[in-house]
């Protein structure tokens, strides 16, 4: 687990991978590698077991072509089967829109990082409290950077993560305001540049993130 924590707050950048079928997954994410973007992040679909479990095959098959080059980790995890199951998968870091602290639980008992989704200062520090390793501030373009600079002076302990809407031209403002890391989704994972095979267009794209953050 600690490799793995440590790997994420090196990197700083994650990125989302959502609504790309396990039949794209190794091209997108040979894309992201590529543009220096090593952290990845497949989402379950809540809405559909069968996505879920392309879900599964995405991670197993990530797993595979790139081992301990990557940090996996599985997102949009709303209860504690899938955490198992992503774990089988090969995932090692477990993301959730919210903090429940069952997820969190079982996330931890499976020696797995815990990435819950928190917004107010009570919802961080009980998703601390219930076993987080980083909490991701979300949704943090509408919270703006003053808010991360205001709730950091108290929770400075916590490592937060900015998502929702961050982008090369704003990332760089969460990580001065306070945030250890950001992670990216449609902005850098482009369903239809993906789907016209325009992978180069997303390495472009991941480089950028790459150099926004690397200033900070």
């Amino acid at each position: 687990m600690k490799a793995t924590l440590d790997f994420l707050l090196d990197k700083r950048i994650i990125a989302v991978i959502r609504g790309i079928s396990s039949r794209h997954i190794l091209s997108t994410g040979q894309a992201l590698v590529d543009g220096g973007i090593v952290c990845l992040e497949v989402t379950f679909d809540a809405s559909s077991e069968e996505r879920s479990e392309d879900t599964l095959q995405s991670l197993a098959l990530l797993k595979k072509e790139f081992g301990d080059g990557i940090a996996l980790g599985v997102g949009t995890v709303l209860r504690e089967q899938h955490v198992r199951d992503a774990a089988q998968a090969g995932a090692t870091y477990i993301v959730s829109p919210d903090a429940d602290r069952n997820v969190i639980t079982e996330t931890v008992k499976l020696g797995l990082v815990s990435v819950p989704g928190a917004m107010t200062p009570t919802e961080i520090l009980n998703a601390r409290r219930w076993g987080a390793d980083v909490v991701k501030l979300f949704p943090v373009a509408s919270l703006g950077a003053e808010y991360i600079r205001s709730i950091r002076a108290p929770i400075s302990h916590v490592p937060l993560f900015a998502v929702g809407g961050v982008n090369p031209e704003n990332a760089g403002s969460f990580l001065e305001a306070g945030c250890a890391g950001i992670s990216a989704g449609s902005n850098l994972v482009d369903a239809k540049k993906i789907s016209a095979g325009n992978f180069r267009a997303i390495t472009k794209l991941a480089a950028a993130y790459v150099q926004a953050c690397a200033r900070r």
